[in-house]
């Protein structure tokens, strides 16, 4: 039996000073965690019980579709730079070097490995489909780690990827991990939602996270109240009520209109006494590189130095860029043109840019050598409208793309606000923080083809498998269940993750009726298979039900002065509901609360 009087579970009165967020909070004075350096913690007792538990759902889950497996932690530079990603993950990747100076790499995430494998040890169609998982320890140099175990630079990360012969046997792995996953949150008593994203730096096409809502959360989730449809911010699309256009000014066609000293959305259109809605907005970006440039010679004749492209993005006045949306439109760093970039193309300052008069791409692959002009669909079907004249102190009214200019592309660049309209029912959007503690992403080719993975297909033609690469936060699991269960006396977890199921407080145990009534339930509880544990020191019971609700056990049987009665209290720690049971019935209560029959 576990008895608090013999354990390690160092309870604090007060937050550390550096604390934001409820789970951050409560996990230090609850005694689950430790800082030993910035992003960097130790899992004590109550923690390493919560954490091996969670890690027991996810194992069982997983066991039902895929092989587990314990892959090596450091990874050689060669494996990464097969994949192109050495270089992609910058200083996130933790990088070292051994005594003969090899380089090597702290484990971010084990695309690479698992890829390295495959394409040793896969031959034909007949071994596939594979599903490989492991659950281990994963490092990234987080540059600000903060908000206790939300942003560390070691987590506990379960990572599986899946090898298939083809889409339709992709669309399969993944329909099984998103079906596993909702399996493994609802166990472990989440309140999430599932949500479309975007892949980031992990590649691939289709991708869900699967969010659960608090304050304390990093990420944007866009949803519809009215419907099923989420989405993250990266993601998020809307219906966009329908904007009245201008009516041309003079003949038309494009005029010149004195504007000085107003360079921004907001003073030229109060200026022309004209709503934003009917301005453009032009933002400039440089380039080195290009998907479509590959083949083509990027050095500068006279310089030596990789060339640049011009990119340049065309937004409603009112309406902001989504940095996602645009990365990956356009699938390659970029960075904000420079003063003297903006002059030499636009032969103009900031604050007066607009589309005119400049040549624009309208093949990438064909007309490398001239700028991109993107331009977001809220504008695709305007006419009349207002943008810069590439000229200090003057604007032009009267802009129609694909009259007066033409885009190289239409793309969904516009980041969705609150209010806007459900794409699928209509319905206003609402727009919560949200932290993930899931992901899963369709990988495609990416990984498979880049390290040279190949297997034979029924006709014993050489093919390349296709990858999904599915990931859950072992850390993300236990704060999102604190941050989304708290109070200002410390907070409740489920019974499937929480350390202990019950806690049974006997109130005086130098009183031997108290003492041996709570002994006895607690090793009833036990013999029935239930997790306890038996609060025997001798403290007031003040201290010990301060304890109680701050460390997460979701009940307490206080053993006090009805012993004589043969009844203890039983108090749920979420809602703080007492009821009254008999010891002897006490067995049959629990398995009602705990254990109910399907």
């Amino acid at each position: 039996m576990h008895r608090w009087s013999e354990l390690f579970i160092p309870t604090l009165r007060e937050a550390p000073a550096d604390a934001e967020v409820a789970s951050h909070k409560f996990l230090v004075r609850a005694g689950y965690i430790r800082q030993l350096a910035a992003g960097i913690y130790s899992y004590l007792f109550l923690g390493n019980r919560s954490f091996n538990k969670i890690m027991g759902i996810v194992r069982e889950e997983m066991d039902k579709i895929g092989q587990e497996f314990y892959l090596p932690l450091l990874h050689p530079r060669e494996t990464w730079e097969a994949s192109g990603r050495w270089a992609l993950m910058g200083d996130n990747l933790f990088k070292l070097k051994d005594r003969k100076g090899a380089d090597l790499a702290l484990g971010f995430t084990a695309e690479e490995v698992m890829t390295s494998i495959a394409l040793k040890e896969l031959r034909s169609y007949k071994q596939l489909p594979q599903i490989w998982y492991q659950i281990a320890p994963k490092f990234r140099d987080e540059p600000r780690p903060k908000s206790g175990l939300l942003r560390v630079r070691q987590f506990m990360m379960k990572d599986a990827y899946s090898f298939d012969i083809d889409a339709a046997g992709l669309d399969v792995s993944y329909k099984k991990h998103y079906e596993t996953y909702c399996r493994i949150f609802d166990r472990c008593g989440l309140k999430y939602m599932v949500v479309e994203a975007d892949s980031g730096a992990m590649g691939g096409k289709e991708s869900h996270e699967f969010m659960v809502r608090t304050r304390a959360g990093e990420d944007q989730i866009v949803s519809c109240d009215g419907c099923d449809y989420a989405a993250n911010m990266e993601k998020a699309t809307s219906k966009i009520e329908a904007v009245e256009d201008l009516k041309p000014a003079g003949d038309g066609r494009p005029v010149e209109v004195h504007t000085p000293g107003q360079k921004t959305i907001e003073d030229v259109a109060r200026f022309l006494g004209v709503s934003p809605k009917n301005k453009i907005k032009t933002l400039a970006y440089m380039a080195d590189e290009l998907p479509s440039d590959k083949k083509s010679d990027k050095k500068d004749e006279k310089t030596g130095k990789t060339r640049s492209r011009a990119i340049v993005v065309l937004m409603r006045g009112d309406h902001q860029l989504n940095e996602a949306k645009f990365n990956a439109t356009v699938a390659v760093a970029t960075r904000p043109m420079e003063e003297s970039e903006i002059k030499a193309l636009f032969n103009s300052p900031a604050g007066y840019l607009g589309p005119l008069g400049i040549e624009w791409a309208k093949d990438l692959k064909k007309d490398t050598a001239l700028p991109v002009l993107l331009v977001d669909k809220a504008l695709e079907g305007r006419t009349n409208l207002i943008a810069g004249a590439n000229k200090e102190d003057y604007h032009l009214k009267n802009l129609t793309p694909r009259k007066d200019f033409h885009p190289t592309s239409y793309a969904d660049l516009r980041a969705v606000t609150a209010g806007e309209a459900c794409p699928h029912c209509g319905k206003a959007l609402r727009i919560d923080t949200a932290v993930e503690v899931g992901h899963i992403f369709k990988l495609g080719y990416r990984y498979s083809e880049s390290m040279g993975a190949r297997v034979l297909d029924k006709n014993g033609k050489e093919v390349t498998p296709i990858m999904g690469s599915y990931g859950i936060g072992i850390e993300r699991i236990l704060t999102a269940a604190v941050e989304q269960s708290n109070d200002e006396n410390g907070f409740w977890l489920p019974p499937s993750i929480a350390p202990f199921e019950i806690v049974v407080s006997a109130t005086n145990v130098k009183d031997d009726s108290v003492r041996s009534a709570a002994e006895d339930t607690a090793k009833r509880l036990e013999a029935a298979g239930f997790d306890v544990l038996l609060d025997d020191r001798d403290e007031r019971p003040g201290v010990k039900f301060k304890d109680a609700d701050l460390v997460g056990i979701p009940f307490r049987v206080t053993v006090g002065k009805k012993v004589t009665e043969d009844t203890v209290e039983v108090v749920l720690r979420s809602t703080r509901e007492v009821r009254d049971v008999t010891i002897p019935a006490i067995v049959n209560y629990f398995q009602e609360q705990l254990r109910p029959k399907a």
